[in-house]
């Protein structure tokens, strides 16, 4: 297997190398083309050197490489593989959609393009989605041997438009995905948070699939820009600093939920995924030293036995993440870095959403975590 890594600023750190062209090829990239013509330039320009291969990514809040984090650039992984097979798909939709049927029809397509499907990957669009009721329809059609991951688009901190791309297509309103074929393949995915709780678990009175109306019957906006303080005058963006912790209900497995859009007429907050009504919520807030920990701990809970000579570790952290770390947020990916062997690479982005198994191994969207996956063969 041959796996390399790129990086384009106003040029490449080093030239693609199109010799690796093949139906078994992927290439995952990362940037915003939208907001740079030089980077949409350059992506179509790889997508003609590259016409065998299967090209999917997103844009981002933040690109990352191997222990640095980017903005306005593009990052490219090209895998070959000697033994796997590779399918790649898209799906649009619109704000309208049936998300859960959306996510069962692309797990159903994609076990009907070959055998032993192992692994998938999906990147989405990041704003105009409840990425719960999309996942709920994916587990559905999950058979538990499969793992499942990826990561919601990003746009920076403007939450204005996310794009993700399939090849030619660079799409608005969709989703992209590629389902991983053989016995020889290797991937592992895990995520880790950090974040502390901050006051008392409060009952979720009021909500309605993503949006939060009420917490102990107080309105949720009102109660939550009290908790802010000087913080609320910057909301929503602000709001990655404060997340909510959810469960449905005391024996539930809690997850990190963040807020992407603030209703000031109902005084309500829209989540990027389900929030429960009759479950609990808890503030939380930022502990610099544990969300570099938690990066470094991702890899501890694989249980891996052996290791492929190549590896690419594919890393989607939250938006979030970046912006209370701020100058530290490398520190965060040298983490992940220190924690894998020496020929490892890491390439990834900052994401709106990551999806990863929780520990019961049902898959699940999460907010404000690192999320890694290992990719290569044995």
């Amino acid at each position: 297997m041959i796996i390399e890594t790129y990086l384009f600023e106003k040029e490449w750190d080093k030239k693609p190398n199109p010799n690796i062209d093949s139906k078994n090829t992927l290439l995952l990239c990362f940037g915003n083309l939208h907001k740079n013509r030089l980077l949409k330039e350059t992506y179509l320009q790889l997508v003609k050197e590259f016409p065998k291969s299967h090209i999917i990514g997103c844009s981002t809040a933040g690109e990352i490489k191997d222990s640095e984090f980017f903005e306005n650039t593009l990052v490219v992984a090209v895998l070959k593989f000697e033994h796997s097979n590779l399918v790649t798909i898209h799906k649009e939709f619109k704000k309208d959609s049936n998300l859960k049927e959306l996510g069962k029809n692309l797990i159903t397509d994609l076990y009907s393009r070959g055998d032993n499907l192992k692994t998938i990957i999906f990147f989405s669009e990041g704003i105009d989605i409840n990425g719960t009721k999309l996942i709920d329809g994916m587990n559905e059609t999950l058979k538990p041997q499969t793992i499942l991951s990826g990561g919601l688009a990003g746009d920076g901190v403007d939450f204005k438009e996310t794009f993700v791309y399939h090849s030619k297509k660079i799409l608005k309103n969709g989703i992209v995905a590629v389902g991983f074929y053989g016995e020889r393949l290797f991937t592992k995915s895990s995520y880790k948070g950090g974040w502390d709780r901050f006051g008392i678990e409060r009952k979720i009175t009021s909500a309605k699939d993503n949006i939060l109306y009420s917490l102990n019957d107080e309105p949720a906006l009102k109660l939550y820009k009290r908790y802010l303080g000087e913080y609320s005058k910057k909301l929503p963006a602000s709001a990655l600093l404060f997340p909510l912790l959810v469960r449905r209900d005391k024996n539930d497995e809690p997850k990190v939920r963040t807020i992407l859009q603030i209703d000031e007429e109902n005084q309500a907050m829209i989540f990027a995924g389900d929030i429960p009504e009759g479950g609990y919520a808890t503030f939380m807030k930022a502990n610099l030293e544990r969300l570099i920990d938690a990066a470094y701990s991702t890899t501890a809970e694989l249980e891996i036995k052996e290791l492929p000579k190549e590896l690419l570790c594919l890393s989607i952290s939250c938006v979030g993440r970046h912006l209370v770390l701020k100058q530290r947020t490398e520190e965060e990916l040298e983490a992940v870095m220190e924690s894998l062997p020496e020929n490892a690479k890491q390439i990834g982005f900052y994401s709106y959403g990551e999806v990863s198994a929780l520990h019961n191994k049902k898959c699940d969207l999460h907010n404000q975590t690192m999320t890694i996956t290992l990719i290569g063969e044995l």
